[in-house]
């Protein structure tokens, strides 16, 4: 029998890599198609907020921050910058970026609360929880990029999770999961298997091979999530190898 179907999580696979969310955007700054304008959307909500984080360490406040990052989705949203992106240099990361520190530049000495989109919200931020996540980061004295990169890694290892937990929750097994995600951290020989088996009423080499599944799939939907940033899949390994060297402050 297949392991992941005697596990109840026979809907938990990876999937091919496929065209890119990011491709798909690139596309949009030539054609304007709802396919584009959903995949943007989608990587905007998604990772929103190491730019908002990006806007707070150039020295602007919560509700200037909020109103910058407003503004700057909605040049997005818009197509005004898209057809500048360049395929070739792939990652929506950098691309983002590089786009919105053109766009404090050219905002810095405008005036801008009648502009601001006609006052209308592009994408819901959550300011109050973007602001209590800002205050509890530790001061960073490192290059804004380096800063930008890690909020975006830490971004994408928290959808991940959250893609985990609600997969984990439809097959069931949202308190093997709950148990088990700790696990995602450190090594294998500081995991405490003994304890987990006795909290989930499983044995020991139960536990095992749980923790091994629940690791595999997180890195298939590491892999895939940084697969949406890229253009190619040929850049997706370097992508999670500069993530990891960003996580660790390298």
């Amino acid at each position: 029998m297949n392991p992941a179907a005697s596990s109840g999580l026979s809907a938990i696979q990876p999937r091919k890599f496929s065209t890119t969310r990011w491709s798909v955007v690139l596309h949009a700054g030539r054609h304007d198609t709802p396919n584009a304008q959903a995949a943007l959307e989608q990587l905007c909500r998604t990772y929103w907020y190491p730019l908002y984080a990006h806007v707070r360490r150039r020295g602007h406040d919560a509700h200037q921050a909020e109103d910058l990052t407003q503004e700057f989705f909605a040049r997005l949203l818009e197509k005004q910058t898209l057809g500048l992106a360049d395929p070739a240099r792939g990652r929506f990361r950098s691309f983002m970026l590089t786009a919105l520190d053109h766009f404090l530049a050219d905002e810095r000495d405008k005036a801008r609360a009648l502009k601001r989109g006609g006052g209308a919200e592009l994408l819901s931020l959550d300011l109050a929880s973007a602001e209590r996540r800002y205050d509890l980061e530790p001061a960073d004295d490192s290059a804004p990029d380096r800063a930008f990169d890690r909020q975006w890694a830490l971004a994408l290892l928290e959808t991940v999770l959250h893609r985990l937990e609600q997969e984990y929750r439809h097959a069931g097994k949202a308190a093997l999961f709950a148990a088990l995600k700790e696990t995602l951290t450190g090594t294998r020989e500081s995991q405490p298997y003994g304890e987990l088996a006795a909290q989930l009423g499983m044995n020991e080499g139960a536990v095992k091979v749980a923790v091994h599944r629940l690791r595999q799939r997180y890195r298939a939907c590491l892999q895939e999530e940084i697969a949406h940033t890229v253009s190619s899949p040929k850049e997706a390994g370097a992508e999670m190898r500069h993530l990891f060297r960003a996580l660790a402050g390298g």
